[in-house]
This record gives C-alpha cells, structure tokens and sequence, in this order.
C-alpha cells in the first residue's frame, strides 16, 4: 500500500477488510455445517499465520518492540481468539439475524472505549452516524430473527463476542504506535492460534471426515478474510481513529445480505433491504466533517524497527 495516495490508502484497506469479512460470513455457514466452534477457529488462525509468517520472515522483520506486545497479545487473545470461538458457538444457538444483531454492538463499545481509553472524543458525526448504522443492523437482525430458535447461552457467546472484538480493537491501536500492521496482525494472529490449540484433536479428526469443500472453506477463512483483512485493518486503524473506523464495519450486515442473495440464493426480505440503507447512511454520516488523510499524533513516527525495505508506517468493529 506504499505506493497508494495516503488519503486514499486508509479507506481503501478499510473497504477491503469491510467486504472480506462480509464474504466470512457466507463461509462460516458452509464450513459450520462440518467443522465445530473451535475447530473452526484454529483451523482458520492456523493456515491464516502460516500464511502471515511469509513475508514476516522474507522482509526480516523480526519480532515487534517489546512496547507493542501488551497490544498484541490481548488483541490477540481477546479478538482472535475468544471472538473467533465464541462467534462460531454462538451462531449455533441462536438464528443468524440474533448473532448480527448483538455482535454489531461491538463498534458502539469501540467509540465508547476509544473515547475513554484512546481520548479520540466522540464527535457528533461520529456518534449520529453510529446510531444510524446501529439502527439499520437492528433492523437486518430483527427482520431475519427467529427467536424460536435462540437461547440465552447464545445471545451470551454473542455479546462475548462483542466485547471481545470491541476490547481487542482498542488495544491493538497503541500497539500500532510502535510496530507496523504486518507484525501486529502476525504476532496476534499467533496468539490466538496458541489460545486454540486445546481444539488440535478436534480439528484433525473433522479434517479427516469433511468434504474437501469444507476444509477448502475454512481455507479461504484464513487467507483471504483473516490473513488479508486483518492486515488490511491493523493498516488502516494506525492511520484512522478507532471509532470511525468500527462505524465502517456496520457495513457489513448489509453486504452479507447481498451476497446471500449473490450466492446462497437468499432472496433479502424488505426489512433486510431499508437495513442495509440505514446502515449505508449511517456510514456516510459518520464520516462527515472528517479528512481521510488525518492521522492521530503518534502515528507520526515510523515503527521503532521499520526495516529497509519500507514497512507500513504506524497510524484508528
């Protein structure tokens, strides 16, 4: 991304990771209906850090900063880890539009917490638009909710699931002071695999049973929404503030809609579609007032061990 105008470099990483998450979600419920929560999710963190290792070691990057690792590891833990499980678990539990709905608390959590913790304020914008967007997930959900089928346990693993996105988040920002977004998505990356490693067992005997279209799914999770758009993220949130850039993530239950009618066949009810407008709208009001090319005082300065080959500088679900 070196090479991109700055002003548009953030936004467009962010557009990346936005629809590569969505993707994740059609996939999640294809190789769900094989591989179990954890399962799932080690398979996932697995084939995304090997992939994440490569370039790490090709360009020499090294190990991040001693400074950046509190960071990295709870992002790590928090995010990669017990969000990954707890989503997969919890979509078990309860209906799909429930999950979107209590899991799309997490970038409220984020502007709240980045404005306590990261001192980002909450600019009126910011806060119509998040409102706007929630509104229009609320809406998506509640139109796709069967809440015969939900349960507490899972609107529980739901809102861990939340938090643990929100939390996450938060704390990877400081970490991008001081390591580039390879490094800090890599490391997290292994983290959380570590965290999943008591599911190896599990894992290895639903590798041995799935269809290989399964096992290509979960594949896909680890390149392409996790490898890629977890870079792509960390990338884009050293350059924008966390809260406006969660807001972005609302975007989301609306491209899930349309790429369940693409590619599921999943005709989108009314309610699905004037949600996914609000979400839209809600996206544009956030960002109103607010120039692209911003970026928070520390992010200034290069990474402490930005190497000779021009690594991403440090720069706000």
């Amino acid at each position: 991304m070196t090479g991109q105008n700055p002003s548009r470099a953030a936004p467009a990483a962010a557009a990346t990771t936005v629809l590569l998450w969505a993707s994740a979600f059609v996939a999640i419920r294809t190789a769900g209906e094989h591989y179990s929560p954890g399962a799932l999710a080690l398979g996932r963190l697995a084939t995304a850090g090997l992939i994440l290792l490569l370039p790490v070691l090709l360009t020499r990057r090294g190990l991040p900063p001693r400074a950046a690792w509190p960071g990295i590891v709870c992002s790590g833990l928090l995010w990669f880890g017990v969000y990954m499980v707890a989503l997969n678990w919890g979509e078990q539990e309860v209906d799909a539009g429930t999950a979107a709905l209590v899991v799309n608390l997490g970038p409220v959590l984020i502007a709240l917490l980045s404005a306590r913790l990261l001192g980002e304020g909450l600019p009126r914008p910011l806060v119509a638009g998040t409102v706007l967007a929630f509104t229009g997930a609320a809406v998506i959900g509640l139109s796709k909710a069967d809440h015969d089928g939900s349960s507490v346990l899972g609107v529980l693993l739901c809102l861990v699931a939340a938090v643990g996105y929100a939390v996450g988040v938060v704390s990877q920002k400081p970490a991008l002071r001081h390591a580039d977004a390879l490094q800090v998505t890599t490391f997290a990356c292994l983290v959380g695999t570590l965290a999943c490693l008591p599911f190896t067992g599990v894992l290895a005997s639903e590798v041995a049973a799935a269809p290989w279209q399964a096992t290509a799914t979960v594949v896909y999770l680890g390149v392409f929404p996790t490898a890629l758009a977890f870079t792509t993220w960390a990338f884009a949130l050293s350059r924008m503030p966390a809260g406006r850039l969660g807001a972005t993530t609302y975007l989301v239950p609306a491209l899930v809609v349309a790429l369940s009618w693409a590619l599921l066949g999943e005709t989108p009810v009314p309610g699905a579609l004037l949600g996914g407008a609000l979400c839209l709208a809600g996206v544009a009001v956030s960002r109103r007032g607010q120039g692209t090319a911003a970026r928070p005082p520390e992010s200034a300065k290069p990474p402490e061990n930005a190497g000779p080959s021009g690594t991403e500088r440090s720069r706000p679900r």
